[in-house]
């Protein structure tokens, strides 16, 4: 399998998993990390087999124990993780084991060297510690301590076994930061049609802008604002019109349109106005799971794990998945005051975000589209 498929593949699994988290979720604002849950998908591919291994394999469109997979996404993990010239990618997942499993040694070594995959073992029939350790894990992760919420309804079961955890936070410095002098509170129409005022950020620049028609004929602009080193970019995307809604303008996205988009962007000096904002996100993964075909590695009966273990009763209980972002105006965390600023009126083309978006983030000529996509409200 090529390089070219496999980028194309992990793009398509990104768009699927966004769609299906967003229809699941249902919230007005989410942010998810499809390359952290590939890596927990990829993980299960090394104990899976029979047609538990098949669900897997069609769900994220390639097999783990294809050497020419392993190559790639080898070279992708280590492109994402390397923290440089301020830009931060924290991929993790986590297998949380009952201490009654006997893991298999070769399951085991594979684990521990999979993109920053580790394996946990805790005691299920003890529900109140195994959800304390779930979240200092999350916490460790992800460097904050604000992991309410995490759905551990079942975790408690006698029946539970191993639980999933995949967690993404991302950091970065912006090639050109905004300037805090010019944020200034501006008026953002919500989904609902409400008007709010948030702190919106402002610059004049350089970037790489286009101007597009869905086959629908509805009308959407892209920009690229690109972070420190260009190994990374936020790729933004707007309906043109009010009238349009962000779905209308989202069920077109695909691995195939989103390249095309993104090559056919030009160099334009614009001004561009973009909300400051934090988003996390923290949802169960099953339903989602679910809905792209992956069933058997929730069923008790069907779960077919014996690379993991030879135990007949092994399946996944839970699988948990949280995702940060933060953008503001430096690209990464501060505070500071913010001074109201009046622009001057120009003629320079301007992209302002003052309605629903759709972002993600592209890595540089790796993948295209897969590191997160959120849509922002």
């Amino acid at each position: 399998m090529s390089y070219d498929e496999l980028k194309e593949l992990k793009t398509e699994f990104a768009m699927r998993l966004y769609q299906q988290v967003s229809e699941a979720e249902n919230r007005t604002n989410l942010v998810v990390s499809p390359a952290s849950v590939a890596v927990s998908l990829e993980l299960l591919q090394f104990g899976a087999q029979g047609n538990t291994l098949m669900e897997l394999q069609d769900a994220l469109g390639y097999n783990i124990h294809d050497q020419s997979v392993q190559d790639f996404l080898h070279t992708v993990y280590e492109g994402m993780t390397n923290s440089s010239q301020g830009t931060m990618v924290q991929l993790a997942c986590s297998f949380f084991m009952d201490t009654s499993v006997q893991l298999s040694p070769i399951f085991a070594g594979r684990a521990v060297r999979w993109a920053n995959s580790s394996l946990q073992q805790t005691n299920f029939t003890d529900p109140n510690r195994t959800t304390v350790q779930i979240r200092e894990w999350i916490t460790g992760n992800l460097g904050d301590g604000n992991v309410h919420g995490v759905p551990l309804e079942n975790t408690g079961s006698a029946l539970s076994q191993v639980t999933l955890v995949s967690t993404m936070y991302f950091k970065s410095t912006w090639q050109k930061k905004f300037s805090f002098m010019d944020t200034q509170m501006l008026s953002f129409i919500t989904a609902e049609g409400s008007t709010l005022k948030v702190p919106t950020m402002h610059h004049t620049d350089e970037v790489n802008y286009g101007q597009f028609q869905t086959a629908s004929l509805e009308g959407f602009s892209m920009v690229e604002l690109p972070y420190l080193g260009e190994k990374l970019s936020m790729f933004l995307v707007l309906p043109s019109h009010k009238r349009t809604s962000l779905s209308q303008i989202e069920s077109h996205l695909s691995a195939k349109t989103i390249t095309l988009w993104a090559n056919s962007l030009r160099r334009t000096k614009m001004d561009i106005f973009l909300p400051r904002f934090s988003i996390q996100s923290l949802f169960d993964l099953k339903t989602v799971f679910s809905a792209l075909g992956i069933r058997d590695a929730f069923d008790p009966i069907a779960a077919n794990f014996k690379g993991i273990s030879e135990q007949d009763s092994l399946y996944i209980s839970e699988a948990i998945h949280k995702a940060e972002i933060e953008i503001t105006e430096d690209g990464t965390k501060a505070s500071g005051a913010t001074a109201m600023v009046l622009l001057k009126r120009s003629r320079t083309p301007v992209f302002k975000a003052d309605r629903p978006f759709t972002f993600f983030l592209r890595q540089a000529n790796t993948v295209p589209a897969t590191d997160k996509i959120a849509e922002h409200v």
